[in-house]
Parts: C-alpha cells; structure tokens; sequence
C-alpha cells in the first residue's frame, strides 16, 4: 500500500533509539523525510548517517526536551531547513519510576517536563506550519495511563495527559483539518525496556512471565509493530481517523489474561 508520504517532513520526538527509531525507520522506507529531534546529537547522527548509506533522506537536531524553550527552537530548525512540517510524532520520554511514597514536588514536576510538557509545547509551536500543510499528529503513550503500575505517579500522569491531549486536540483542530491519535504501548522491546528488565533479580524469569501473559503470540510487541500503526495514522489513508487512542500490544490491556494460556 502506497501511504503517500513521498517528501513529507515529520518530526519525531527521541527518534535516535528504540520506538522512535522504529518510526524514523519506517517513516523513511516510505518516502517521507524523518526529522530527529533528541538530546543526544552523535546518537541521533547515527541513525541520520545510516539511513544516508541507504539512500534515504533525514534530519537531525539535539534537543533537549525538558527545557521548555527547546521546543520552539528545534521546531524553527526544521522550518528553516524544510520550510514546511507534515506531521508530528510525540514520543520522548521515560519511566522514571517517580512514585507517591518515595517522590518529591521537585522530581514529579521534572517528570511532567520529562513525558508530557513538550508534548503539548512541540504541538503548539508546530502547529502554525501543521494548520498549512493539513498535517498530522500522533502522539505515543502507555498503558500505565489504563493499568496503573506501581511507583510510577509522575509516568503515569503524563500518559494520562497524553491521551486526554489527543482527544482534545483532536477536537480543538478540526477545523484545519489535522488529525490527532494516540497509539497505545504495552510491553513492547526496546533498549529501554532491556535495560530495565536487567535491574531486576531474575530477569530471565521475569521476562518469561511478562511475555506468558500476552495474548496474542506470548510474545513482546515489536518497535516496528508499533511505528507501522503510527505511520499509517500519519498518513492519508488513515484519512477519516481522529481522537482515537489505538493499544497496539497483542490484547495485553483488554483482553482476558486468561486467554493468553489457553
């Protein structure tokens, strides 16, 4: 199926590792021009650089995103490189483990900064060139928003946040014609998530008991399988889709554990 994204520029938040290079891959396998907004400049490099030995264009820009004014400076980069911006995907962030018992004020609010604040600064800055070219926008959340997790306050607010933003940029945009959906993450491997599955006592173990409860496969959710979904809502084909929040997770929040052993 031809997405129709030949030579549209779509920014996408921490797109040097993990989901967000999984959507900067697929994202250029389309045509499109992916543009690497990311703190790190040398790792966001490595992806632009690789992507180059492969024919395909992109654009990079070090930013970090918990100062507030990064946004406006990474989304006039793009403007004065491009001149136009097509779409915008928000997924920088991390589960930083800030919880009710064991936070502080000071480490929930960089939380918020961290996960949910440059969502809403990303989207509002971009949003004069969104409203000329009738882009898109996805932004990517997590179950913990539904599930809850446990010692994560700070992380699940901002997923919350996240799916509340969809929905009412979904409305407040409808009259320039710019769709906004959310796509759901579950368990899904990253470098994150391994690093994180390490820490633990027996991570071996604890991976198998994870992946016993997914129904669909008993398996993790792929980077790829989670940027395929993202990228056909950014796309026109996904063109009558607006205010949807879309579990792309093998069933993990909805379906009956139950299910994933029978």
């Amino acid at each position: 199926m031809d997405l129709k994204l030949q030579n549209k520029v779509v920014i996408v938040t921490g797109g040097a590792k993990g989901i967000g290079e999984g959507i900067v891959q697929v994202l250029a396998s389309e045509g499109a021009i992916p543009v690497i907004v990311g703190r790190n400049a040398e790792d966001n490099q490595k992806v632009v650089d690789a992507l180059a030995a492969a024919g395909k264009e992109s654009f990079q820009i070090a930013a970090e995103l918990t100062q507030p004014e990064a946004s406006e400076k990474a989304v006039n980069a793009v403007l004065e490189k491009y001149g136009r911006i097509d779409g915008l995907v928000n997924n920088a962030g991390v589960n930083d483990g800030v919880g009710l018992e064991n936070g502080t004020y000071d480490g929930f609010i960089a939380s918020l900064h961290k996960n949910v604040v440059h969502y809403y600064l990303m989207a509002h800055y971009a949003l004069p060139a969104l409203k000329a070219s009738k882009g898109s926008i996805v932004n990517i959340s997590s179950k913990t928003a539904d599930t809850g997790q446990g010692g994560t306050s700070a992380y699940a607010a901002s997923n919350g946040g996240r799916n509340a933003l969809t929905r009412e940029w979904a409305v407040e945009l409808l009259k320039y014609g710019i769709r906004v959906n959310s796509v759901i993450v579950a368990e899904c491997w990253t470098p994150l998530y391994e690093k994180w599955i390490e820490t633990l006592p027996n991570p071996k173990e604890k991976l198998a008991s994870i992946t016993a409860n997914i129904p669909l496969g008993n398996r993790m959710t792929t980077a790829e399988e989670i940027a395929n979904m993202t990228v056909f809502l950014l796309s026109e084909r996904s063109s009558h889709t607006t205010g949807q929040l879309i579990y792309v997770d093998g069933g993990y929040v909805h379906l009956d554990r139950a299910l994933a052993n029978s």
